[in-house]
């Protein structure tokens, strides 16, 4: 990455633990622009809402420094039977959605968008990955002992593969790391081809 400075435009503490694991040296912004659902597919809705993110960041970052820097934004989305399951606004609203999952097959997107400034201007790459997830049957009694752990209330799909929920996953299809919220292998690659000059 040439040594230049990577900010991530996001507080997920998952993401920055992804990101600490591949080794890189970042600096976090939180975005706050409002984050507003667009497109029909669950692909463009997921990279959209990665390029709000990353893109809100971009342009305060560049209006205080010339600097050459890049911005990494991601949104992570469950996607099931053509709706976006997004993080719960309440206990109910997690059990329903954990209920509705039960026994089946849903999709999870992470949309990812690296904005960089380089010599020769500001540069824009994004993708998305989708992992198949299924869950084993889960008792009403087992939703609701799940759920008083807290663990579902700030997650897409009111679950997190990588905690007490992951009793209930019996099989997923695609990367693991996208599910947990960054597909941090294909970002990897995008960064290592990077050319700022």
């Amino acid at each position: 990455m040439k040594n230049i400075p990577i900010i991530l435009a996001s507080g997920s503490p998952r993401r920055k633990e992804l990101l600490e694991q591949a080794g890189l040296t970042f600096t976090v912004i939180p975005s706050d622009a409002e984050e507003k659902i667009e497109g029909d597919t669950p692909d463009h809705i997921c990279e959209n809402l990665a390029y709000i993110k990353a893109k809100d960041v971009f342009d305060k970052e560049s209006a205080t420094s010339k600097k050459e820097m890049i911005v990494i934004g991601a949104d992570t989305i469950v996607w099931y039977d053509g709706e976006v399951l997004g993080k719960p606004e309440d206990e109910q609203e997690a059990f329903d959605m954990l209920n509705l999952l039960s026994d089946r097959v849903h999709q999870v997107y992470t949309g990812v968008c690296v904005i960089y400034k380089a010599e020769d201007g500001i540069h824009t790459e994004l993708f998305h990955e989708r992992t198949d997830v299924t869950f084993y049957p889960i008792t009403p009694y087992e939703l609701k002992e799940y759920i008083d752990t807290k663990d579902c209330m700030d997650k897409a799909g009111a679950y997190g593969i990588q905690g007490p929920f992951a009793v209930h996953i019996k099989q997923i299809n695609g990367d693991y790391n996208n599910v947990v919220g960054l597909p941090i292998a294909r970002l990897y690659q995008v960064l290592k081809n990077i050319d700022v000059k």
